[in-house]
């Protein structure tokens, strides 16, 4: 049984269906699912499947060398095992299509819909290979002109999908006839995703599972429903023999080509809870300012490891890059070797200062990637908005302040978020109160006159009607962060 993805399964049946040749690409992050998607979808319909070799393995620094000459046997190994006659395997990417080809040719009996499944491809193109070229050819010359021909192929490197599919220029420019970037799960499909394994789980405990391991499936997977929230995060991340205690670097050496520059941008955006401006981050990093690093951020925003958001009041001048993966800050908070915790007890640590600090980011981001949920619960989903946050440093003279979220809407309305994960009601106190007149103050400095603030709660479980709960507008809970969207 499938959890959500009701968009993508109704799609893939209706090309499936479609009567003509249809090229798809889907991608998304490792883990998401996309292969489980389609091995369920199409399950008894496929013709042809195969998957690319892992770049990760035991050769030369935790990475194979993956030559073409192992890619293609492994490809032709597939043919064999599927049923072609037997022959000697391709020298080439243009060879192993035409295989691929006769293959099909004698499969092509009834007319019927043949489906060739293609996963992990961007393992298949190893350097100088020629595999798209190869893949160029397959479609052009041959699949393209028959109807019955649909050919899937997924990527865990969204970067790749998009470079040389989506938006490729040469030889499959404007191929695709459809995409689908998968995205990790939301709340409201956590949520089905347990129910469906027998949990009972509250919804707190729910947003806590998500908050350490984000919508992944694959490591949701892991949570064993006799434990507590906090028992599975022991058991996932700090006992011995735990399932994702190595899946940091699994995940980067298997996305990547170039690994360790791709963890060291990660790993200094987690430095600072409102991200970095590029050049901090050359500064942080030391890696020279150039097309290369542009390239690295946006292959870590298109596979929604960060985000890229404008300074609220500065437009474009001061772009920020944030870390908003739930595993990756949990990870490099609590797990990486270089973390400053005790790794023993999760379970006697969950009160210390350090947890409750990510506890507040960790729901930051939860909010972040729940902003279409956010937006229904003020009534503003048809009103275009821009989202980002906002800092100012303290001086000599005045206090620094920071606003969580901002919503800016196009009906001349800003939402000013403050954002609290709390186990109980929210009770705002005399400081919260001269904090939001003194943030609002701030804000006012810089907006139109025409614009309005609302002053806007979004917690856990709503908030107690004592002296100052007037402050806020619009109050938002947990319980709205679940809705199905």
């Amino acid at each position: 049984m499938i959890i959500g993805r009701k968009k993508e399964q109704k799609k893939l049946r209706e090309l499936y269906d479609s009567g003509r040749a249809e090229f798809v690409a889907v991608y998304g992050r490792r883990r998401v699912g996309k292969t489980y998607l389609i091995d369920e979808v199409f399950y008894g319909d496929i013709t042809f499947r195969h998957a690319g070799l892992s770049p990760v393995g035991t050769d030369e620094g935790g990475v194979k060398k993956n030559r073409m000459r192992e890619q293609l046997a492994h490809f032709h190994q597939s043919l064999m095992m599927q049923g072609m006659k037997k022959c000697d395997p391709p020298k080439s990417w243009l060879e192993a299509f035409y295989m691929l080809e006769s293959f099909l040719t004698e499969k092509d009996v009834t007319n019927r819909r043949l489906l060739v499944f293609l996963d992990e491809i961007q393992w298949m193109d190893t350097p100088k290979a020629g595999f798209i070229t190869g893949l160029e050819a397959f479609w052009n010359s041959w699949a393209c002109h028959r109807h019955n021909i649909m050919l899937i192929t997924c990527g865990s490197s969204t970067s790749w999908v998009l470079d040389k599919l989506v938006n490729n220029y040469g030889g499959l420019y404007g191929r695709l006839t459809y995409e689908i970037d998968l995205q990790p799960f939301n709340l409201y499909e956590c949520e089905q995703f347990f129910l469906s394994k027998g949990f009972s789980l509250s919804r707190y405990d729910i947003a806590y599972a998500y908050m350490m391991a984000g919508g992944i499936p694959f490591y949701l997977n892991f949570f064993d429903k006799a434990l507590s929230v906090t028992q599975n995060i022991q058991a996932l991340f700090f006992d011995r023999g735990a399932p994702l205690k190595d899946e940091f670097e699994r995940l980067f050496y298997s996305l990547f080509t170039n690994p360790e520059v791709m963890k060291s941008i990660v790993i200094a955006l987690n430095s600072k809870n409102r991200g970095l401006t590029r050049k901090e981050l050359l500064s942080k990093t030391g890696i020279t300012d150039s097309g290369s690093l542009s390239r690295q951020l946006k292959a870590l925003e298109s596979g929604a490891f960060i985000m890229k958001y404008d300074s609220f009041g500065n437009g474009k001048r001061d772009s920020y890059y944030k870390l908003t993966d739930p595993f990756c800050i949990f990870y490099l908070r609590f797990v990486s070797d270089k973390s400053s915790r005790k790794k023993k007890e999760w379970i006697g640590a969950a009160n210390t200062q350090a947890v409750v600090s990510w506890n507040g980011l960790a729901y930051e981001n939860l909010c972040f990637n729940h902003i279409k949920q956010i937006k229904a619960a003020l009534g503003i989903s048809g009103v275009s908005t821009e989202e980002s946050l906002w800092s100012k440093k303290g001086t000599e003279d005045a206090e620094g302040a920071q606003i969580d979220l901002i919503i800016e809407r196009k009906d001349n309305v800003v939402n000013m978020c403050e954002i609290k994960f709390y186990n109980d009601e929210f009770t705002a106190d005399k400081d919260c109160h001269f904090a939001l007149m003194r943030r609002e103050r701030l804000l006012r400095e810089i907006l139109p006159k025409k614009a309005s603030i609302h002053n806007t709660l979004i917690t856990t479980f709503g908030l107690r009607h004592v002296e100052y709960f007037g402050d806020f507008i619009n109050t938002i809970t947990l319980d709205e962060l679940f809705q199905n969207m």
